[in-house]
């Protein structure tokens, strides 16, 4: 992805001792926490409803969660190098548990703001780490297969979390038990990690601000996936309710646009990492270089997302062609963060693959913020021009900067 000319290719990196251990581990760990984040998430906004508040205040709250992993982020890096990688990965599974503990204790709106932001600076840190110890010890040929696994694991959690706190109940006064439950027996898997060998690049590696902005330096197109993939996959699954009520869906329908995308994005990361080892090891090197052959497949996810949207004017006129749109959105969008970090994971490793991650997972953030943001207004200004002409202004950005890429 980087601009420069490519280096010669590396020797193999040798795979630390129970590395496979660790994954394990990793996988349960982020399985069992996140599964009780998307219980906690929307149970926590209906107490705050329930309890008479209003929405903007509930959208505030909301809000503190992605501006702890605003806060958080850049730094990732530098606690990691104080701490080490397992102790950051108990620690970031910690505060989360016991600040879920502290909504189940307390009401207090004092309380849950800075808890909610706590718990999301954490939550910021788990993203980072867990998504580059995945990548790094990954075996080297399966590493896509990996890392495909891992975001489809994490894709099935948003759906596994409300179906969990819908089967319990949300007025139940279990519910923040639950979440509570979820969380702690994550924390038990992360205790599972065994010990990480020291990064080889601690001590030299740029960390904090300096370290996100050399590595953006350095491969300035990891923003631009990340923002496309973001933008697609997590920002337009917030508003598609609103599009498909727009588009005059009735409410059932408009809501299960979101589970389209869904469906598309947990469908399609796996085969986008196994499809990416393939042609990355093809024995002809047909695809040219590993990294070669990962850029061409952005550049595929890219002109897929173009193509979907491309299709967006005619659905006003046909609107059973808006399931299958948000479905190539949230698949392709998806398969885009998913190589990103497998590209991101074959070339680096340690604190500075910490850096990269980090730029991934910022401009994946920014991405899935400005979407909901910009297309919100779009659909109040003009749902048949607008909306369509911001995501065709974004996607065709994606596929140009992609093609420009050596």
């Amino acid at each position: 992805m980087s601009e420069h000319p490519l280096p010669p290719r590396a020797a193999p990196r040798e795979r630390p001792a129970h590395a496979s251990l660790g994954l394990v581990a990793i996988f349960g760990a982020t399985f069992f926490e996140l599964v009780g984040y998307f219980m906690l998430a929307p149970l926590l906004l209906l107490r705050l409803k329930d309890s008479g508040e209003s929405t903007a205040l509930a959208g505030m709250f909301a809000a503190a969660g992605w501006l702890g992993i605003f806060l958080m982020v850049p730094f990732a890096s530098a606690l990691t190098r104080r701490l080490g990688r397992r102790p950051t990965l108990w620690l970031s599974a910690l505060i989360p548990t016991l600040a879920t503990a502290g909504f189940a204790l307390s009401p207090s709106l004092a309380l849950w703001f800075p808890l909610k932001i706590v718990a999301g600076m954490a939550s910021g840190l788990r993203w980072v780490l867990a998504e580059a110890i995945v990548a790094e010890f990954a075996p080297p040929a399966q590493r896509g297969r990996y890392v495909g696994l891992f975001e489809t694991l994490v894709g099935v959690t948003f759906v596994v979390g409300p179906l969990v706190l819908a089967w319990v109940g949300p007025q139940s006064d279990a519910a923040l038990w639950a979440a509570f439950g979820f969380m702690a027996i994550g924390l038990a898997w992360s205790l599972l990690i065994p010990r990480v060998p020291p990064a080889a690049d601690a001590h030299e590696a740029r960390v904090g601000l300096r370290g996100v902005w050399h590595a953006l330096l350095a491969h300035p197109l990891i923003m631009t996936v990340g923002f496309v993939g973001g933008f697609f996959e997590s920002g337009l699954t917030s508003i598609l309710p609103l599009y498909g009520l727009a588009l005059g869906l009735g409410a059932v329908a408009a809501a299960l646009l979101v589970s389209a995308s869904g469906l598309g994005s947990a469908m399609m990361m796996l085969p986008a990492g196994v499809l990416a080892d393939r042609m990355a090891h093809h024995p002809r090197q047909r695809w040219g270089s590993e990294r070669q052959a990962r850029l061409t497949l952005m550049r595929a996810c890219a002109a897929i997302t173009l193509a979907g949207t491309l299709l967006v004017p005619l659905v006003a006129t046909m609107p059973w062609l808006v399931a299958p749109v948000a479905f190539v959105w949230g698949g392709a969008g998806g398969c885009l963060y998913t190589l990103a970090m497998i590209d991101i994971g074959s070339r680096e490793q340690g604190i500075t693959l910490v850096n990269s991650t980090a730029v991934l997972v910022m401009s994946y953030t920014l991405g899935g913020v400005l979407a909901p943001a910009l297309g919100a207004a779009a659909l109040q200004w003009s749902p048949v021009l607008g909306f369509p002409a911001l995501l065709l202004g974004v996607a065709a950005l994606g596929v140009w900067l992609l093609r420009r890429a050596r």
